[in-house]
């Protein structure tokens, strides 16, 4: 049997299907530390302001409005865009990538936690991006694995997510189409980014009773959020609203 990585290491060296070096914790979890309070893009009234705009839009769990209420979202962002940090919109982050809009992070999110109590279990997260989501999903579950393929973002998240101090967060730099085997099973899987089917990696690592988000290409052309929710006997898709996420591709770049 192959063993899971301890928890809380972070594995940040080499691709996934290699042995990643493991770190030490890089401190005591966010989860524990005060909501900060000070002026500006600091100020926790800006990010009140788009959690009550979010919430208007029909977003009504509490675990995610908090979640987002807590996380500075400017701290992921281009200093040249900062001051739409907290506007309900997509931005870029570089290499072709997007950072997601606060209203499609939370109506993601709210899916995974839809009929639950308390946290999620652990979490695998397809595409790390510039980390914000991640940073999201370390509020809501007690453990989040997060699979970037290109080098550069995995890079540019670790730098993010430095000063955040999530010891229940692990980034890897890998396939993320392959998922994470080594990590599974997971209660939840959420992409952020869109194929043509979700991957049968993904279903055999989801947990009974786990659900999976992901953004994928319908017959029509059109992308859509595609729920799969796995139980005993059955693996349920159920296709949602459209959307528009950047497309979900193989290897590692």
């Amino acid at each position: 049997m192959t063993r899971r990585p301890g928890f809380p290491a972070r594995f940040d060296q080499g691709p996934l299907g290699q042995a990643p070096r493991a770190r030490a914790p890089v401190a005591q979890s966010a989860v524990q530390s005060p909501t900060p309070t000070g002026l500006g893009l600091d100020s926790h009234a800006i990010r009140a302001r788009m959690v009550q705009r979010i919430a208007a839009q029909g977003i009504i769990d509490a675990r995610v409005l908090e979640a987002l209420g807590t996380v500075e979202r400017h701290r992921f962002v281009d200093s040249a865009l900062v001051n739409q940090a907290y506007e309900d919109t997509s931005l870029p982050i570089g290499l072709g990538q997007t950072i997601s809009k606060p209203s499609v992070v939370a109506r993601m999110i709210e899916l995974l936690l839809a009929g639950t109590q308390g946290r999620l279990g652990r979490v695998l997260e397809i595409g790390t991006g510039c980390g914000y989501q991640a940073a999201v999903l370390s509020r809501v579950a007690t453990e989040v694995y997060s699979v970037e393929r290109l080098r550069g973002l995995h890079e540019k998240a670790r730098e993010n997510l430095r000063t955040f101090r999530l010891a229940n967060v692990h980034l890897l730099f890998g396939d993320g189409m392959l998922g994470y085997p080594k990590g599974a099973p997971y209660a939840a899987i959420i992409a952020a980014a869109g194929g043509e089917a979700v991957p049968a990696a993904w279903v055999d690592q989801l947990a009974v009773g786990g659900r999976i988000i992901a953004p994928t290409v319908l017959a029509t052309g059109q992308q859509a959020l595609v729920l799969v929710e796995k139980t005993p006997l059955q693996v349920r898709q159920t296709v949602l609203e459209t959307v528009h996420f950047v497309p979900l591709k193989s290897g590692i770049a």
